[in-house]
């Protein structure tokens, strides 16, 4: 399945948001790092939880500053959100080449923010040492994407081999 075969929709960042979110999604990007920018994102996700711009920008402030849980809790939602629209499971569980495509029918744009989504949710399944996670999520990404559009085999291989040499004999 190709993942960048589909015809322009509407993405993600131009549905609408409530008054005063991009607002808050700006202040945050202003004092980044400070208090300030988490209590502005926290407040756009009170107003717009289930938006994908303001977890976009929820995960990326968590993500770049390495509060890893706080970025995998994000991420999980976008997930959960996106994987709802389309039709596919909040778990990432289950993924096969016909639920993908089904779900790019009822939007391919959304079905790749989803899988990308699971790949950010992977990433940080290695980074803080689940590596059976991590492959868990990757390898159905890796046969669903056969020509590797979304990047995940690299991050695969990575996982694979971290779980072989947390397993061979040496590394003990």
């Amino acid at each position: 399945m190709d993942l960048l075969h589909f015809d322009p929709e509407p993405l993600y960042f131009e549905d609408p948001l409530p008054d005063g979110v991009m607002t808050l999604i700006e202040r945050a990007g202003e004092y980044y790092g400070a208090p300030e920018a988490e209590h502005a994102l926290h407040e756009a996700g009170a107003l717009a939880p289930d938006h994908l711009l303001v977890l976009v920008a929820r995960y990326r402030y968590h993500f770049y500053r390495h509060q890893m849980s706080e970025a995998q809790t994000v991420v999980w939602r976008a997930i959960s959100v996106s994987g709802a629209r389309v039709g596919l499971p909040a778990d990432g569980m289950g993924l096969d080449v016909g639920a993908v495509a089904a779900a790019g029918k009822r939007s391919m744009t959304l079905t790749r923010f989803y899988l990308s989504a699971l790949k950010a949710a992977a990433y940080i399944r290695l980074r803080q040492g689940d590596i059976g996670g991590a492959i868990a999520l990757l390898q159905p990404l890796v046969c669903i994407d056969e020509a590797d559009r979304l990047g995940s085999k690299v991050l695969l291989d990575v996982a694979l081999a971290a779980g072989a040499s947390e397993t061979s004999p040496s590394a003990n």
